[in-house]
């Protein structure tokens, strides 16, 4: 009688997992001289003069529109979109100038730390609807806020946890876990908390039945299964639960914008642009997931309209809706 044979499974090689480690421990480095690339461009940026800090940004927007050329072909196809009848120098021109926004927005985020206080934030800050904003601050209820990719949105958060109002943000986590733990100290220092957008819904639910404030970038495509709704005059995705998160915790939604006037860096106004409250509601704006949606989405558009050039014409904001949606809304257009 033969005696059976047992089936062995390879091991790995000690070559396959010494190249395993090496490939490990070489992103490992890679991320943390990224890390430290900015971290130095950060503390070079945190000595300079506001001024000095304004006029490189308008160099390097320079660069950048006229010979890097950086998601160019997004940016045109996007301000194409959105303004058919402007002329190609009107586009170049809020190409720069959001370039110009872009490159000022990392620099006001490096020294928010070290010149924003709450002795001296009136220097820099000032509130539009300041009411409003404050008795929604103040409020024992939940509260949904939405804004875009528009004017200095991180400044607002640093701000508004300066002053105490605590607010729950979802994001994606960076790629690089050096420049994630350090953007995510950078955005908890006064407060705020972040979740990860990943497995989030049950973690937002709790948050909002315990009375707290969740703010959201609201101008995120979600893709061909999303409510599909217009954005400055063009279809786009967005996601439902935006709607869901205010409608199932009778959360007021707010739609507000933090954006640089008088033409000067650090120089801010934060706005309450526009409430939804679901539990006062004639005109029937969270009738819906559908309704909401579309209110929240008038309201940033009115927000933009503002600043046009403090808007991010680079993010990929606007797809190719499906044949279906795209009759759809054609037809209540």
């Amino acid at each position: 009688m033969s005696t059976p044979r047992i089936q062995r499974f390879p091991r790995p090689s000690w070559t396959a997992q010494a190249s395993q480690r090496v490939a490990s421990l070489r992103r490992t480095g890679s991320d943390f001289a990224s890390y430290l690339v900015v971290r130095m461009g950060v503390a070079v940026i945190q000595t300079m003069p506001l001024d000095m800090g304004d006029t490189l940004c308008r160099m390097l927007a320079n660069l950048v529109v006229g010979r890097l050329k950086i998601r160019q072909q997004t940016t045109e196809q996007n301000l194409k979109l959105v303004f058919p009848l402007a002329t190609d120098r009107d586009r170049r021109r809020i190409e720069l100038a959001m370039w110009h926004h872009l490159m000022l927005m990392v620099c006001e985020i490096a020294w928010a730390q070290r010149r924003l206080h709450l002795t001296n934030w009136s220097q820099y800050l000032r509130f539009k609807n300041n009411r409003e904003i404050l008795r929604r601050c103040l409020d024992d209820r939940p509260a949904v806020l939405v804004t875009g990719h528009f004017g200095n949105f991180e400044i607002s958060n640093y701000a508004f946890g300066l002053m105490g109002c605590e607010t729950t943000t979802i994001a994606r986590r960076l790629d690089n876990p050096f420049l994630n733990d350090w953007v995510q100290r950078f955005r908890g220092a006064k407060g705020q908390r972040m979740l990860d957008k990943e497995g989030c819904a049950m973690e937002v639910d709790r948050h909002l039945a315990s009375g707290g404030s969740l703010a959201i970038l609201a101008d995120q495509h979600a893709g061909p299964k999303g409510c599909w709704t217009h954005f400055l005059g063009a279809p786009a995705s967005c996601h439902k639960a935006l709607a869901l998160f205010s409608l199932s915790s009778n959360a007021p939604m707010i739609v507000g914008c933090n954006r640089r006037i008088d033409g000067q860096p650090m120089r801010f106004q934060a706005e309450c642009v526009a409430v939804a409250d679901p539990l006062d509601d004639p005109a029937g704006d969270c009738d819906s997931v559908t309704s909401l949606t579309q209110w929240y989405n008038r309201n940033l558009a009115v927000a933009v309209g503002r600043s046009v050039e403090q808007y991010w014409w680079l993010h990929r904001r606007w797809r190719e809706p499906p044949a279906r949606v795209a009759k759809r809304l054609a037809k209540a257009a």
